[in-house]
């Protein structure tokens, strides 16, 4: 019969003592600090997510809490922690990667439900168990599926504001992005910022409820409104912040000191008036929010970017929720400048790749060609290219 070769690229958590490769993390101080600070918050139970206060599919290293906690480095997950468990749920992608990168301290669960994450809550935790989470880094649906799964369980559902992980990491979490935020110019953007803003304003007047203010948590509804630009998330263009837009005031929540001379003078020139941003620090958007909502006022947000946490300052009543802001869907239509604009992008991107496979066809049948260094190539060719930044994603490159 076939001896089956027995895999040494994954963990063997059967054997004594359990086989690890050397792609697996060691968690197991990780593990016993945030399980002693789980014990000072009274938390049975404490749910981490892959995503960051922004909703983003992509996020900076100081947001990589799941992939600090737990080893795993894929892009999407969440984790579980109990006292005395630990189960990691992720999609098919990544199920061998899980494998590689986990040490014995941690189950992987096969299903990304929220449904089969509550079903292990309730087995994992004692009936009058809190179960915590950090509400900023959750989406209302999400909060609501949660809240739903544990109900009637006798288990709490604790939204705590103080990031538990971000405890436990401490002073080994990586800095906030330093870099600066600058200003897309106007031969990209076929419109102004005052003239976008004046757009979201007749919006809002048009509107049936009348909203007071827009409040945008998606980095991109900020980017495009501002025709500002920064890098502090790999492969996108953006960079923290909120905004509060009302009738007459404009709030950009931002790091003030990364703004560019010339992108702070374009979001200064029409001071005073209705034109005017004022720069407020990052972290001050929900104690703004609060005082804001505490007036005869109506906010529109879009759900599909707007964490719990954020969400649930604003009284009901004073809410007005669509799945998408009015930035985003404005966003969404390309004026005629942008269309041009487009077109030429993927013009010289043509280039780049008619010129990497001119290269293929020359250099594979020397045998020369790995898709590593495939993939390095067609970067440089891009990166050659007038006004590249960048790529979108890195090249996922395969062959055969």
């Amino acid at each position: 019969p076939q001896v089956l070769s027995t895999r040494n690229d994954i963990r063997d958590c059967s054997t004594d003592p359990p086989y690890l490769p050397p792609t697996a993390t060691n968690t197991t101080a990780r593990l016993a600090v945030l399980r002693g600070i789980m014990r000072t918050h009274g938390v049975h139970a404490y749910i981490t997510p892959s995503t960051d206060a922004h909703m983003n599919e992509y996020i900076s290293e100081r947001d990589a809490r799941l992939g600090w906690l737990t080893g795993f480095t894929g892009s999407a997950g969440t984790a579980v922690v109990t006292q005395d468990k630990a189960a990691l749920w992720t999609d098919s992608r990544y199920w061998t990667q899980a494998e590689r990168e986990l040490d014995c301290n941690w189950e992987l669960q096969r299903t990304t439900s929220i449904e089969s994450i509550g079903m292990w809550i309730l087995r994992a935790v004692p009936a009058e168990g809190i179960v915590s989470l950090d509400p900023f880094l959750f989406s209302i649906d999400t909060w609501n599926s949660y809240s739903r799964a544990l109900h009637g369980s006798g288990q709490t559902l604790l939204p705590l504001e103080t990031n538990l992980v971000d405890q436990a990491w401490g002073d080994q979490r990586p800095l906030p992005s330093s870099n600066e935020i600058y200003s897309l110019p106007a031969e990209f953007t076929g419109s102004s910022w005052q003239e976008k803003v004046a757009v979201i304003r007749q919006r809002m007047e048009q509107h049936v409820r009348r909203p007071t203010a827009v409040l945008l948590s998606g980095l991109e509804e900020t980017a495009w409104l501002f025709n500002l630009r920064g890098d502090d998330i790999p492969y996108n263009p953006v960079f923290y912040s909120y905004t509060l837009l009302t009738n007459t005031t404009i709030s950009l929540f931002v790091e003030g000191s990364r703004l560019s001379a010339a992108a702070r003078e374009s979001l200064r020139s029409g001071c005073p008036g209705p034109l005017c941003v004022e720069l407020q620090e990052y972290g001050q958007v929900s104690a703004h929010l609060r005082t804001y909502t505490q007036g005869n006022v109506t906010v529109w947000l879009g759900t599909e970017y707007t964490t719990y946490g954020l969400y649930s300052i604003i009284p009901q009543e004073k809410l007005l929720e669509e799945n998408y802001s009015p930035v985003m869907t404005a966003k969404a239509v390309k004026n005629a400048h942008e269309q041009k604009m487009l077109r030429a992008a993927h013009v010289r991107d043509a280039v780049a790749v008619i010129q990497y496979l001119l290269w293929l066809e020359k250099t594979v049948p020397q045998g020369q060609v790995d898709e590593f260094s495939g993939a390095q190539h067609i970067d440089a060719l891009r990166w050659a290219q007038e006004h590249s930044h960048g790529p979108s994603f890195q090249s996922i490159s395969a062959s055969g």
